[in-house]
């Protein structure tokens, strides 16, 4: 049976597998002598160009009639190669391009995009990086690896700053531009997705342009990794503290004899994984044709490959889903000139610092036994981040000094030694988030006397202040001029109310003083009528006193006495109807004064206060519709709890949720928050553009 190899034979990997195949039909039928099928293969050299690849494969299928091709190892358009693949019904096994259930013919003999990204994904996140740039080639495959990325990254909050698309022709001028841009971006976690080729002028560039140095990480993917194994010392070097992703092999008796047959004990620096896997994809298609027969069609081939189940030197080979199955990855530090493995990833595991199969706790948060060695030689982790020259002036932030409400903010000049200390809830959740980030913001206070957010805000735009910090709320009309970060509040406005205190005879107020009396004198009229209707009887005992209990215990339907007549009965009917519907009312209304606190609250008629000196007299108030003679502003919490008190004037204050929370803990007792509206969104602080406080978002 015809196999078509399509490699560049000038390139090391091309060489690397053209050498396996070659040694497992020779390994194959040795030990398997009897078979009466055989392999021969038909060589074609790519020369590293896609074209003359495709090219190449179009030939081997309409003249050398091959049932099967391997190769190319260069990144074809996949659309034409899987084509031609489904056409001639002939399996093709790629080292480049994406196998696609739409097309069985075409097997990916890689790792797929998917298990890269989550291994890229788990290697940032232990770190705790947040922020990464990442660098592909122009081309499908870079494309189809961004995707998987940006799935995995959005699952561990990772993102994107930057992402860079470079020809593989691109020139020195292009790549240094890109990588003046890059400079710009606060983020140092850079992710290489390019040829090796490519990935030699990029990190030569970015070794001049120091971005190879201390504070920088470098990630390269499997598609790159094999720069670290360059033949140019210039590039090895400039790689230095790289880490790398290389697809892992377990070890094995039969791998340790493959390479002992070959003159070697290094699996990483003599044999591509690659070529490992075309050294089993010649197994697995000479076991098949043997069953299968010559002649043969394609899909009896194929669905006999699918069917290969085999321990090769690659580990357990399979083809699932148009892909080998993965073993995970080792991760490689650049170091010494060489490289050094520092852990695995799998699927089921993440990522260890021993063999996967060993028992040993997952690796976080740094790879190894042995400490990871950085750009520039250190062996501390990067933080991800740096702040660049143009954003490393101090910043202006500036704060209003209250006279009231300074749970929030609370601001402190001292004039004589220009000193500026502010304290309070929002500059604790401002210095918290301050301490989490990880590069440092120089910043000063800036102190505002008699002005409003609104001034502050005003400023911001004017560029005359880089931020606010303090209790700003987050509205419509400011956010047309400013940037707020994420709400670091309870949303909303609130009505504050005075709790009516219960008094003994509460058990009373669930039915009026005429009711009360109207109840009573039924009870009375009712004993007096069935004991003169049961009198008349001359074998009757009843007495009044009697009648009275028996009539009195109706209302706990207790009732046990039996009377005689007929009118009696009629009467004690209509009675028992009355106090059935009674002890309803009484009991509905008596649950709901236990239950929900009484509030008293302001009506139309009443007078509501506010939070003097904010938004809220010409927002919210107004949308109450209330006079301007049924309104106050309130100044202080102070304030608000002699307005709300019995000798008050307030019935009700409005204000937003934060302050009203606030209030309450420090009077918890007397008032409540009677109702709530989500009209507003938080307090917030505010910056002119996200960046540098954009991690507060």
């Amino acid at each position: 049976m015809g196999v078509g190899i399509i490699l560049d034979m000038e390139s090391p990997m091309g060489k690397a597998i053209h050498s396996c195949i070659t040694m497992a039909i020779s390994d194959f039928y040795a030990l398997r002598h009897s078979y009466k099928t055989r392999i021969v293969i038909h060589t074609r050299d790519s020369e590293g160009d896609p074209d003359k690849a495709l090219s190449s494969a179009y030939n081997l299928l309409k003249k050398a009639k091959v049932q099967a091709i391997i190769g190319p190892e260069t990144h074809l358009p996949s659309k034409l190669l899987s084509l031609a693949a489904d056409k001639a019904a002939v399996p093709i096994f790629s080292f480049a391009s994406p196998s696609s259930r739409e097309h069985p013919f075409l097997f990916q003999i890689k790792q797929d995009e998917y298990s890269m990204a989550k291994s890229i994904a788990a290697l940032v996140k232990s770190y705790n990086w947040m922020d990464v740039i990442f660098i592909h080639e122009d081309t499908d495959d870079g494309m189809e690896i961004l995707r998987y990325l940006a799935e995995s990254f959005q699952d561990k909050n990772i993102r994107i700053s930057y992402r860079c698309a470079i020809s593989a022709s691109a020139t020195h001028d292009e790549i240094t531009q890109e990588l003046r841009k890059i400079m710009t971006f606060h983020a140092t976690v850079i992710i290489l997705h390019v040829s090796p080729s490519l990935a030699s002028s990029l990190i030569l560039n970015a070794k001049r342009f120091g971005m190879v140095s201390e504070g920088y990480a470098w990630i390269l993917t499997e598609k790159t990794v094999d720069l670290l194994r360059s033949t140019n010392f210039t590039v090895v070097e400039s790689s230095q503290g790289a880490l790398g992703f290389r697809s892992y092999v377990p070890p094995s008796d039969r791998l340790h004899d493959f390479f002992h047959r070959k003159n070697s004990t290094s699996v990483t620096k003599e044999v591509p994984v690659p070529a490992l896997w075309a050294y089993d994809i010649i197994w697995a298609l000479a076991e098949s044709v043997e069953k299968v027969g010559v002649p043969h069609n394609g899909s009896m081939l194929l669905h006999e490959v699918l069917k290969i189940r085999f321990k090769g030197v690659s580990g357990d080979f399979q083809l699932s889903k148009g892909k080998v199955m993965s073993n995970g990855y080792e991760i490689m530090n650049a170091v010494d000139n060489g490289e050094r493995r520092v852990g695995y990833w799998t699927l089921s595991e993440g990522i260890r610092r021993a063999h996967p199969h060993i028992n040993i706790d997952r690796l976080y948060p740094s790879l190894g036994s042995e400490a990871v060695v950085w750009p520039g030689g250190s062996t501390t982790a990067p933080k991800g981040w740096v702040l660049r020259a143009t954003s490393s002036k101090r910043l202006k932030i500036g704060v209003l000094k209250i006279k009231n409400f300074k749970y929030f903010m609370d601001v402190d000049h001292d004039v004589e030694n220009n000193v500026t200390t502010a304290t309070g809830f929002s500059i604790d959740v401002f210095n918290t988030c301050i301490r989490a980030l990880p590069y440092q913001v120089p910043y000063t206070f800036v102190v505002f006397e008699n002005a409003s957010y609104d001034n502050l805000v005003q400023k911001v735009y004017n560029e005359e202040i880089d931020a606010v910090v303090g209790d700003s709320t987050i509205l419509a009309n400011r956010s047309v001029y400013v940037d707020f970060t994420a709400t670091y509040t309870d949303l909303g406005v609130g009505t504050l109310a005075r709790i009516k205190k219960n008094d003994k005879w509460f058990f009373l107020q669930p039915m009026e003083l005429r009711l009360w009396i109207t109840t009573i004198s039924s009870l009375f009229y009712t004993v007096f009528v069935v004991w003169a209707v049961e009198r008349m009887n001359p074998n009757s005992d009843q007495k009044i006193g009697t009648v009275f209990w028996t009539i009195l215990l109706t209302i706990f339907f207790a009732q046990r006495e039996k009377f005689s007549r007929s009118r009696s009965k009629f009467v004690m009917f209509v009675w028992l109807l009355v106090v059935l519907v009674m002890f309803t009312s009484y009991t509905a209304t008596l649950t709901s004064l236990l239950t929900v606190e009484q509030f008293e609250s302001a009506s139309k008629g009443g007078i509501v206060g506010f939070h003097g000196g904010s938004f809220m007299r010409g927002v919210t108030v107004s949308n109450l519709h209330f006079e301007d003679n049924y309104r106050r502003a309130y100044y202080s919490y102070e304030d608000y709890a002699h307005a709300l008190s019995k000798d008050g004037e307030a019935d009700a204050i409005v204000d937003e949720i934060p302050y009203i929370k606030m209030f309450l803990s420090k009077y918890p007792g007397d008032y409540a928050l009677v109702s709530s509206q989500p009209i507003t969104s938080g307090f917030a602080f505010v910056s002119k553009t996200p960046l540098p406080l954009h991690h507060l978002h």
